[in-house]
């Protein structure tokens, strides 16, 4: 695993002027890949709700702008959190607060710039949207401490990144309901599964320097694991367009995901972190596939 990093700090970040460089990777906007893990369950929510098209696509992209906001600020507090550790890890050694790029200061001006845009965006949704999007930055400030207390610091994720499907669907219809529950516990497992597998890139260095992880903690037992949790997923959604009294052709949408699941269960090899990196990554197909599901509520 030595020399093995996530960073993309060439291409076009490269080009950008070497003082907002750092800032650049501080938020991640090199990997967007978490942007739209943030986004797509909150997606899900707006969709499973079935409100009128233009509703529709005005709260997605109000989501869209959140999901920037709110991803890169969660980097940005979990960077604060985390620079002493990830010193010790070699994925996330050059990471601009661990290698000294960026100040606390600076890292600080950039949280309340971030979390200023997600509040303009929070206060066009209605009242019950309002109090889950206020409520849900306790679980953001949670996750970072979790890997220092538990075992199951994905799962503390799960509910973080997860809790856009209950937010979404709260915009949409002005309520929540059992239908929403299944489908923010099916976003939970989701989450719980590709951030297992995120995770493995990190696994030696994790133990060294005393961080916990489910990828740890299952280890070579990984694979049924996710098997388990992916399969969730799918039989969450599944739940979630049954009590939102989707037509039963929908559920047969749900297989292309499924298959995108499957293959990563079949494909995972948790001694190649490039390999793990690259299945994570897959998940934004995979929950787009479940997107195109849960669509079908709309015809």
């Amino acid at each position: 695993m030595t020399g093995h990093t996530d960073i993309a700090a060439d291409g076009w970040v490269a080009r950008l002027p070497r003082g907002l460089r750092p800032y650049v990777l501080l938020a991640r906007l090199d990997r967007p890949i978490g942007i739209w893990l943030l986004l797509l369950p909150g997606l899900w929510g707006i969709l499973l709700a079935q409100a009128p098209w233009p509703e529709t696509v005005w709260l997605s992209t109000l989501f869209a702008v959140g999901a920037v906001a709110m991803r890169t600020a969660g980097c940005v507090v979990n960077d604060m959190w985390d620079r002493d550790l990830d010193r010790l890890v070699v994925r996330t050694a050059g990471r601009p607060l661990a290698s000294g790029a960026l100040g606390m200061a600076q890292a600080l001006a950039l949280l309340a710039l971030l979390l200023t845009a997600g509040l303009l965006v929070l206060l066009q949704l209605n009242p019950l949207a309002q109090a889950l999007g206020v409520g849900s930055l306790a679980l953001v400030t949670l996750y970072p401490l979790a890997k220092r207390v538990t075992w199951w610091p994905q799962l503390v994720m799960g509910f973080a990144f997860g809790f856009g499907a209950p937010l979404g669907y709260a915009a949409a219809a002005g309520r929540i309901d059992w239908a929403c529950v299944a489908l923010y516990a099916g976003a939970i497992a989701w989450d719980l599964g590709f951030d297992t597998v995120y995770a493995h890139q990190d696994r030696e260095d994790d133990a060294a320097a005393g961080v916990r992880s489910t990828a740890r903690l299952f280890g070579q037992r990984t694979r049924p694991f996710l098997a388990f949790c992916y399969a969730g997923t799918v039989l969450l959604a599944g739940t979630a367009m049954v009590l939102a009294t989707y037509p039963w052709w929908a559920l047969t949408l749900l297989l292309p995901a499924a298959l995108v699941f499957a293959y990563q269960v079949v494909q995972l090899d948790i001694d190649d972190p490039a390999g793990c990196l690259r299945l994570f990554r897959l998940n934004r197909e995979a929950g787009l596939l479940l997107g195109l599901a849960l669509l079908a509520g709309h015809f």
